[in-house]
């Protein structure tokens, strides 16, 4: 069973690599779908420009955050010397609750940069993500679904002896099996296209 399952696997990879190559070099016929090519490379234009503003907005919260806390010991140290400069009293304390009006604001200002990230993180690193590793496996099947169609047309030119009109059937079958899992994975990767853009709004 497991030598099976090792043979089905080399044959599987070895027809793979054998498409993967012929359309590197320009030989082999590679099954296209614009719409949703045109879509996917999309999705990872647009991961890539969302994951700039996911940097941009981390190093804004850190800077946030320190100047929040800058204002805080800021604020602190002009109270402190409202009340050791009774001469000048009235100038730290207005400008220490200044700068505790500034924290405060700055921090119900970072509380919405901070939900902002959060968003964009799980945007970019979860549903985007998901999406392009259904993408990525919608490829694979693509590929595999090629490799057993070329197959398939190759052994259809041949000759028709009783040896190969049963590799014919097994062909016919397997292209089938790979036919069905590109179909299905297609229908998967552009189901989950909508819901992202839905989501994404």
């Amino acid at each position: 069973e497991k030598f099976d399952i090792v043979k089905k696997w080399g044959i599987n990879t070895y027809k793979c690599t054998k498409q993967l190559l012929s359309e590197r070099f320009g030989r082999g016929s590679r099954t296209v779908d614009l719409e949703l090519e045109t879509q996917i490379e999309l999705l990872r234009e647009t991961k890539r420009k969302y994951e700039s503003v996911l940097h941009l907005a981390r190093a804004l919260t850190a800077h946030l955050y320190s100047l929040v806390q800058t204002q805080h010991a800021l604020g602190d140290a002009f109270a402190d010397l409202s009340q050791k400069s009774p001469e000048l009293q009235e100038e730290f304390g207005y400008n220490a609750e200044t700068q505790k009006l500034l924290c405060k604001n700055g921090e119900t200002l970072l509380g919405a940069v901070n939900f902002f990230v959060s968003s964009i993180n799980t945007l970019v690193n979860k549903t985007m993500e998901d999406t392009l590793m259904t993408v990525k496996q919608y490829e694979t099947a693509r590929r595999e679904y090629d490799a057993y169609r070329t197959d398939l047309e190759e052994l259809s030119m041949g000759p028709r002896d009783a040896g190969a009109v049963s590799r014919l059937d097994a062909a016919q079958s397997q292209f089938q099996s790979h036919k069905d899992k590109y179909e299905k994975l297609r229908a998967d990767v552009a189901i989950k296209l909508k819901f992202l853009e839905e989501n994404k709004v």
